[in-house]
């Protein structure tokens, strides 16, 4: 079983809250115009109108444009619901396939980076067959455990993010759900992810929580960065801040941490 990172970060505070006049109508009669004026708008008032609407339009494309072009967002929204499925597996099976992935030792360079990571064929809460593994796209790969005190925060930190800004664009985001043990608080994993309407998808790990060790970690959350080519391109472990999160996105893309 893995042991809990206790040296995991901590965010230093908590972030900020972020940002989640009409007249009465008159009751006095309009005064009577001309019998032979009737009250119609002029040609010349239509035309204006007819540019304030096109305006308008202009400036609305130009603004989600900018939008899409300035975040780490900017793909397709998650869904309202959650995509990780209620079921009867709290442990899964899981099958691992290439080199495992060397644990990061602390205060030293990772011997991971340019490894390309194994490929790990498990399955969701509801038995539905999922893979991790090289798969021609950038990938971040979020490891948790249920009874983890920095998951329980992070998880739905990262799904606010998500419900905010949207998918990453171009990155692919999945998650392994390790050490899950009746014992433990918060069992199972997956009553825990639903409860977060968490969008990720999530492969449920086995007994011996082969998953994670495939992936060489040691503390949770623990994210693992990978380039289309399935080559480690950073790992890290711990609460993180919006910035981090973001680095890790840009880290996926350009395949430079």
């Amino acid at each position: 079983m893995l042991l809990h990172d206790r040296a995991a970060s901590h965010r230093p505070s908590d972030p900020p809250d972020r940002p989640h006049p009409g007249v009465p109508m008159s009751t006095k009669p309009a005064a009577k115009g001309s019998a032979s004026a009737p009250n119609r708008p002029s040609s010349t008032r239509w035309i204006w109108i007819g540019l304030g609407v096109v305006i308008l339009v202009v400036g609305v494309f130009a603004f989600v444009s900018t939008r899409s072009d300035g975040s780490s967002g900017g793909g397709q929204a998650t869904p309202a619901g959650t995509v990780v499925p209620s079921g009867k597996f709290t442990i899964g099976s899981v099958d691992i396939s290439g080199t495992k992935l060397p644990e990061k030792p602390a205060g030293a360079a990772d011997p991971a980076v340019g490894q390309t990571i194994p490929t790990i064929e498990g399955e969701t809460f509801d038995g539905t067959r999922m893979t991790i593994g090289p798969s021609g796209e950038p990938t971040i790969i979020m490891v948790v455990a249920h009874w983890c005190p920095h998951c329980q925060r992070e998880v739905p930190f990262i799904q606010s993010w998500l419900n905010t800004n949207g998918a990453p664009e171009g990155v692919r985001l999945v998650a392994i759900a390790t050490s899950n043990d009746s014992a433990r608080p918060n069992f199972p994993a997956g009553d825990w992810l639903v409860r977060e309407k968490w969008t990720v998808p999530t492969m449920v790990d086995d007994r011996a929580d082969d998953g994670a060790a495939a992936l060489g970690v040691t503390g949770f959350p623990y994210f693992v960065v990978i380039d289309a080519q399935g080559k480690v391109v950073e790992r890290t472990s711990g609460e993180l801040t919006a910035a981090q999160w973001e680095a890790l996105i840009s880290a996926a893309r350009t395949g430079t941490a």
